[in-house]
């Protein structure tokens, strides 16, 4: 008979091995189906809807028909609209491309030739909640993993010193945690929620630094607290779950030194904060390119609190005002990327949950619209230049090239390396993967 091993003997022992690989600090990667053209994702969210046509959708039959209502546009959304709102914004080509583009976007107009405008996406539901849902997780419903928890699971982490998938946002946009869940994953692929308002590290962070006990004695209290996990888990045959954990009170430790210095927007020169914007988004902008030098694999920048896109009155003006603070962040994060060699290898999208409707509701407002919106992509293996897709004259609907949501997503993982239908999770008997039964990689946006 094996005599029974002590918790002393079994730390001291087999035990140890296991305990030593989930303590020590360890750049994970997982094993990518193909060559992965993108090793880093920033998602530019921008939360509420913006209008296509304002930006990259030209639509010149817009105001042509100002105040119609032809056949082409009675189309069905959350709210009733009546005629066309007319689009007061100028469009020119830029770039060697020729990329049509809106005065609106100066900035990122020099980018030109980098972007490429996905012209006719599309999703299922004209409500925040559900289209939040589909674009950030796959599914109109929650509790299922997010496209950031999708990513860290399957790529892991450059970094084990700070988390794998880090969400920026000045305030709670709808449905909040539920956007970037891990669900049934392990918990350690959830995005790390993080309020920028305030810039100081210590409270950007919540419970950063402990002032009543010293580095030391918290590793002395983690390594016992490992060890009776450790222990427990052993008894039972591992539990992942367990492991998880213990694996995310370790990136928190450690997070108390990395973090100081990652999340500290005062180390950058004077030039480099005036460029981005001193605003909630240039901050955040500017903050997503010190992750990606650190090796986080997916930052989602919410462009505000709750949804500061959804303009069902006063569009233009508001838009005018939005559209100079995104341009100006945006277009300085891609130029930051590219003078640091980061472009070509970070995948930066840029969307809402949905878009607008080309028809007016009260007079100056534009509903939701899921029918056909823009997003676009940057760096990461795709197409620069390249205008794919196109809406219906009124830029309502996707008539040709449709891009579903499922199809950005299978695209996303496409570029980063993995092969959208074998991406799968078991649970509850059954495999999941994050574009459900559908979708399929649009190779002609991939360089």
């Amino acid at each position: 008979m094996i005599p029974a091993l002590s918790r002393r003997d079994l730390f001291r022992g087999v035990g140890a091995v296991g305990l030593a690989a989930l303590l020590a600090p360890q750049v994970t990667a997982g094993a990518p189906h193909h060559r992965p053209r993108a090793k880093r994702l920033i998602h530019l969210f921008m939360n509420g809807g913006p209008f296509g046509p304002d930006f990259l959708d030209p639509k010149p039959a817009i105001n042509r028909f100002a105040g119609q209502r032809p056949a082409e546009v009675d189309l069905r959304t959350e709210r009733p609209t009546s005629g066309l709102l007319g689009v007061p914004f100028a469009y020119r080509k830029h770039g060697r491309s020729g990329l049509e583009m809106s005065d609106l976007l100066p900035r990122l107009s020099a980018h030109a030739d980098d972007l490429c405008v996905l012209r006719a996406v599309h999703g299922d539901n004209p409500n925040h909640g559900p289209a939040l849902f589909l674009m950030n997780s796959g599914t109109l419903t929650p509790n299922r993993p997010s496209l950031g928890a999708w990513l860290t699971y399957g790529l892991g982490t450059e970094n084990a010193d700070l988390p794998g998938y880090v969400v920026l946002c000045p305030g709670r946009p709808v449905r909040f945690a539920e956007l970037w869940a891990s669900s049934f994953l392990p918990s350690e692929f959830q995005g790390t929620y993080l309020n920028h308002t305030n810039l100081d590290p210590r409270k950007m962070v919540p419970h950063l630094h402990n002032a009543s006990t010293t580095t030391a004695d918290q590793r002395r209290q983690l390594d016992l607290l490992a060890e009776l996990n450790h222990d427990h888990a052993a008894a039972r045959g591992g539990d992942p779950v367990l492991e998880a954990r213990i694996r995310t009170m370790e990136t928190a430790f450690r997070m108390q030194t990395t973090a100081s210095d990652a999340f500290d927007l005062s180390r950058e020169p004077d030039k480099v904060r005036d460029q981005y914007g001193r605003t909630h988004f240039g901050n955040a902008c500017l903050l997503a390119r010190r992750l990606a030098e650190r090796g986080v694999r997916v930052t989602q920048v919410y462009y505000g609190n709750g949804q500061p896109w959804d303009t069902h009155g006063n569009h233009n003006a508001a838009t005018r005002t939005l559209a100079a603070d995104m341009d100006r962040a945006s277009g300085a994060l891609l130029t930051d990327l590219k003078n640091r060699g980061l472009l070509d290898d970070t995948l930066v999208l840029w969307g809402g949950e949905f878009g607008r409707t080309p028809t007016t509701e009260g007079g100056d407002g534009r509903d939701h619209n899921h029918h056909g919106f823009t997003c676009w992509l940057a760096g990461g293996g795709t197409k620069g230049g390249t205008a794919y897709g196109a809406t219906d004259d009124f830029g309502f609907k996707a008539v040709q090239d449709k891009v579903h949501v499922h199809d950005l997503h299978a695209t996303i993982l496409h570029l980063m390396g993995f092969d959208h239908e074998k991406l799968t999770y078991r649970h509850a008997g059954r495999d999941f993967r994050l574009t459900d039964v559908s979708g399929r990689v649009v190779t002609e946006v991939v360089r």
